[in-house]
C-alpha cells in the first residue's frame, strides 16, 4: 500500500506564528529553557484577564449553551452585533446578516469557500495575516499581494492594488487596523479601495477585529459604513478586545445591496448549517461584551497596559539606530525593519538564531508574506519592563549578528 497523499491545496499553506520556529521553541522548553514568546497575540498568556462582565455572562447562563443553537448564532448575540455595527454607521442591517463562528478563522474560511473557485484570486495586503492566504489556498484559489508602503505609514498602495486586478480577481481584502503593522487606515484610503471594488464589481472584505483596540484617538471608520452601495463582508471578534482568545468567538457581517449579496448569504447559511452551530458557550457573552467597551478602553490610555507596553517598545527601539519602525496605532504588534548595515538573507534563520541565543521567539516578516527578509513582527504584550528589555536584547544580538 502506498503512503496516503495529501491534497495539493496544502502545499503552500503555512503558519509561521506556530510553525517550525515555534516548534523548536517548544522543544527548548521541554529541555527546561524559558522562552519569551513574542510570536502570537495571546493576551491571557501575559496576565491579561477577561472583564467581569464577560465572566458573569458566561457563568450565569451556562445551561443555555448545552443544546445546539441557531446555525447562524444565538438571536440575542446576533442582535447585539447588529446594534454594534449599526452604531458604526453600517446601514440596513438585520440580525440575519450576521454569521457567528468559531473565531474569525472559521468564518474567513467559510467566506473564502463561498466566494472563491479553483483558479480565482483574492487580492490581499503584503504584509498580511496568513489566515487569509491559507484560506485562499484551501479554497483552491490564489492570493495576490498588493504592497503596503512602509514609507507612507504602511498604507496600501492603491495603484499597486489596481495593477493587480485581473479577470480572476473576486475580492479585495483590507485588514484594518492591520496585523502585523498595527496601523489604522484613513477613511479616505478605505474609500479609495472601495472605489476599486465598485468599479471592478468585486466583493470588499474588511477584517476589522482590532477596531476596538485603537489608541491616541486615531480616526477609524468601518469599510461597510463608508461603502453602503457595494457588497462588503466585515469580520470581527472578541478574542483580543475582551481577552477571550480561547473562546473562539468571531463573526461575519454581510452588508450592501441585498440583490447583490443574496447568493453569498444563502451559501454562508448553508456552510453554517453544515457545522451545526458555532460554540454556544462563547455566544452567551457577546451581548455583555458589546455593552462593556470601558474595560477595553482602559487598556488603551496612558496608564493602561497596552498603551504603556507600546511606549516601552518605542523607548527601546529608539536606542537601536539600525532598526526602523512605524509606531503602531492599534492592536499590540509592531513590524520593525532591520536596515542594510546588518544584511539578513534568510529571516527564518535569523528567527532561529535569535531563539537559540536569546531565548526570544518572534515571527519573521516572511511569515506575513513580506517579500524581503528584513522585517519581523513583535507582540507587545509582556509587562513594559519585559518588553523594553526584550527589544534591547534583540538589538544586542543584531549588533554582532551576520549571516
Amino acid at each position: 500500500m502506498r503512503p496516503i497523499e495529501s491534497s495539493d491545496k496544502l502545499k503552500l499553506v503555512h503558519s509561521d506564528i506556530r510553525g517550525p520556529v515555534y516548534q523548536k521553541a517548544l522543544e527548548m522548553e521541554r529541555r527546561g529553557i524559558e522562552i519569551l514568546k513574542l510570536n502570537t497575540g495571546n493576551p491571557a498568556s501575559f496576565g491579561f484577564t477577561m472583564p467581569p462582565s464577560v465572566r458573569h455572562a458566561l457563568l450565569d447562563n451556562l445551561d443555555r449553551a448545552v443544546a445546539y443553537c441557531d446555525p447562524k448564532g444565538m438571536p440575542e448575540a446576533r442582535e447585539a452585533l447588529r446594534a454594534y455595527h449599526a452604531a458604526q454607521g453600517v446601514q440596513d442591517l438585520s440580525a440575519d446578516d450576521i454569521f457567528i463562528g468559531n473565531g474569525v478563522s472559521e468564518v474567513a474560511q467559510m467566506l473564502c469557500s463561498v466566494v472563491l473557485s479553483a483558479g480565482d484570486e483574492l487580492l490581499m495586503p503584503a504584509p498580511s495575516y496568513s489566515l487569509w492566504s491559507n484560506a485562499a489556498y484551501l479554497a483552491g484559489a490564489r492570493p495576490v499581494f498588493y504592497l503596503c508602503d512602509e514609507a507612507a505609514g504602511w498604507y496600501p498602495d492603491i495603484r499597486d492594488m489596481e495593477r493587480k486586478i485581473t479577470p480572476r480577481t473576486r475580492a479585495i481584502l483590507l485588514i484594518n487596523p492591520n496585523n502585523p503593522t498595527g496601523q489604522v487606515y484613513s477613511p479616505a484610503l478605505v474609500e479609495q479601495a472601495a472605489e476599486l471594488a465598485r468599479r471592478h464589481g468585486l466583493l470588499l472584505i474588511a477584517d476589522e477585529i482590532y477596531d476596538r483596540l485603537i489608541m491616541d484617538d486615531v480616526p477609524f471608520r468601518s469599510a461597510a459604513a463608508i461603502a453602503p452601495d457595494i457588497p462588503v463582508v466585515t469580520l470581527n471578534g472578541l478574542s483580543k478586545s475582551h481577552i477571550v482568545c480561547g473562546f473562539r468567538c468571531g463573526w461575519a457581517v454581510v452588508s450592501g445591496p441585498a440583490a447583490l449579496t443574496a447568493e453569498l448569504r444563502e451559501n454562508m447559511t448553508k456552510l453554517s448549517a453544515l457545522r451545526l452551530c458555532g460554540n454556544a458557550l462563547t455566544q452567551l457573552v457577546i451581548p455583555a461584551a458589546m455593552a462593556d467597551p470601558d474595560s477595553t478602553r482602559a487598556m488603551l490610555v496612558p496608564g493602561g497596559r497596552l498603551y504603556e507596553q507600546r511606549a516601552a517598545a518605542v523607548r527601546a527601539l529608539d536606542q537601536l539606530p539600525f532598526i526602523h519602525y512605524v509606531k503602531p496605532q492599534a492592536a499590540f504588534y509592531i513590524f520593525p525593519r532591520i536596515d542594510g548595515s546588518i544584511p539578513i538573507r534568510d529571516d527564518r534563520r535569523f528567527a532561529v538564531d535569535l531563539l537559540e541565543a536569546k531565548h526570544i521567539l518572534l515571527v519573521p516578516g516572511s511569515g506575513f508574506d513580506w517579500p524581503a527578509p528584513d522585517h519581523f513582527r513583535l507582540v507587545l504584550l509582556p509587562e513594559p519592563d519585559v518588553t523594553y528589555q526584550a527589544i534591547l536584547d534583540i538589538g544586542g544580538f543584531l549588533r554582532a549578528y551576520r549571516q
